[in-house]
């Protein structure tokens, strides 16, 4: 089946949800069903050389569908949401122009909605201001988000206190624009414009979900997550690149380090990883107009509702599913 361009409204396929709920296999199913090309959407999948503990799919288990943005940065490189937006939309453009369907496929909620509804143009970063409000925040843990809170109290109620990341960069913009952050974010966004969207979530059972991301921590261990990292620092890249900050990947540093046993690195990597796939549930049950699937991918009634779902949005199919 190839899809007719149609240039004031493209169809667009997003496919959310935690970590481990089967969000890749399913964007391979739609996409061998429909004609489409699946754009990564986990902002760790962009690096090069981390494989096993993102479960990135190999070459050939990617069934020769095209992928885009994945491996497509070195661990060292800096990446941004903004970047990542203007990258997948030039992803989609081209699989639109070439007649196939785009499917977006990942967990990095903050990547979607960059993609979707756009990032204002903030002001560019000043490391010396970030030092200092580094050094302020290390003299004071959370100083910065009641500082926030102060400037700007809405964007203070949306970021957590403990994200001292984006609570530092909420300030930055305040302090150097003079003006609160999420005004300047509701005036300056540009949203995805020529495509219509149909956002499917996977939910499973928290219990089967937590069970099943406990045994792939395990598997990615014993397929060689620590030396995975020790050909990444052997390389030549340093322990501090941000994509080591990940779940797995820091359990795996401090395992080499010889700061944790293999016992306390799995079980640190296990605790976080189930802590992350919360946070996402948390931020997609947020996202608006979300279709939610409540199972796993590979579940075959959770598969075929998924294909019908997208068969009616792209109007080949009739539709009748609650």
């Amino acid at each position: 089946m190839t899809l007719e361009p149609d240039a004031s409204a493209h169809p667009l396929v997003a496919v959310v949800g935690p970590t481990g709920s089967g969000k890749s296999d399913l964007a391979l199913d739609i996409a061998a069903r429909f004609h489409g090309e699946i754009v990564n959407c986990d902002s760790l999948q962009v690096y090069r050389y981390f494989d096993i503990g993102t479960a990135k799919l190999a070459p050939l288990e990617r069934r020769g569908i095209p992928h885009h943005l994945l491996d497509i940065l070195d661990p060292d490189d800096l990446f941004t949401a903004g970047e990542y937006a203007r990258l997948s939309r030039q992803a989609l453009a081209g699989i639109s122009a070439r007649g196939s369907l785009p499917i977006v496929a990942g967990g990095t909620g903050f990547y979607l909605r960059a993609l979707l509804e756009g990032l204002f143009e903030g002001p560019s970063r000043d490391q010396a201001l970030r030092d200092r409000l580094a050094a302020r925040e290390r003299l004071r843990p959370g100083s910065l988000h009641r500082l926030l809170t102060h400037f700007d109290s809405e964007a203070a109620r949306k970021i957590h206190s403990h994200d001292v990341p984006k609570v530092t960069r909420a300030l930055e913009v305040c302090l150097l624009a003079r003006r609160p952050v999420s005004e300047m974010f509701r005036a300056g966004r540009m949203a995805l414009e020529g495509y219509r969207v149909l956002k499917l979530g996977l939910l499973p059972d928290r219990d089967a979900l937590y069970d099943r991301l406990n045994q792939r921590c395990a598997a990615m261990f014993e397929a060689g997550l620590a030396d995975e990292v020790r050909r990444i620092l052997a390389l030549g890249f340093h322990a501090a690149a941000k994509p080591f900050e990940s779940h797995g990947y820091k359990q795996a540093l401090q395992l080499l380090a010889g700061e944790l046993n293999p016992r306390e690195a799995l079980f640190y990597a296990q605790r976080n990883t189930r802590q992350y796939a919360k946070r996402q549930i948390t931020w997609f049950r947020r996202e608006s107009g979300v279709v939610w699937l409540k199972g796993f991918a590979d579940d075959p009634g959770i598969r075929e509702e998924a294909l019908e779902r997208v068969a009616c949005f792209l109007g080949g199919a009739r539709f009748s599913l609650p």
